[in-house]
């Protein structure tokens, strides 16, 4: 796995992972709630973090969603580090979608735009799994 790199493994692409965010996923947002993240563990141990980015239709035109999915890729990308010491063995199933974000009050969004809440949601994720484990006293 690259440093940098956001390979096709690290994307979720099944139906079965993506109904099993939503039926057992938390969800987090962002202290300025423009991003929600849905996380949980998946099924499969291989100590990597899939993600799929989201972003609802009714948000704006194809062409801005598909802006705003390629930003929320890109910031994660970056910043996946955050993620990758936390998960150890098992596979960390995430979804970031714009909570307040639209076209309407957004029409040109960039990488600074969204990149400082991709950070602080990927450190609330790693804190609420590190509490986690300490709680249940796993590894």
């Amino acid at each position: 796995m690259k440093r940098f790199g956001l390979s096709k493994s690290e994307r979720i692409k099944k139906n079965n992972e993506i109904s099993r965010l939503f039926i057992s996923g938390k969800r987090i947002y962002s202290n300025s709630q423009k991003l929600k993240a849905i996380f949980c563990f998946g099924e499969v141990d291989s100590g990597i973090v899939k993600i799929v980015p989201a972003v609802h239709k009714k948000a704006g035109n194809a062409v801005w969603r598909n802006r705003v999915k390629r930003l929320l890729r890109e910031a994660y990308r970056l910043n996946k580090k955050i993620l990758i010491d936390v998960v150890g063995k098992k596979t960390l199933l995430l979804m970031i979608s714009p909570n307040s974000i639209n076209k309407k009050k957004n029409p040109h969004i960039n990488l600074n735009d969204i990149q400082d809440d991709v950070i602080e949601l990927l450190s609330k994720i790693k804190n609420k799994i590190l509490t986690e484990k300490d709680k249940t006293g796993i590894s």
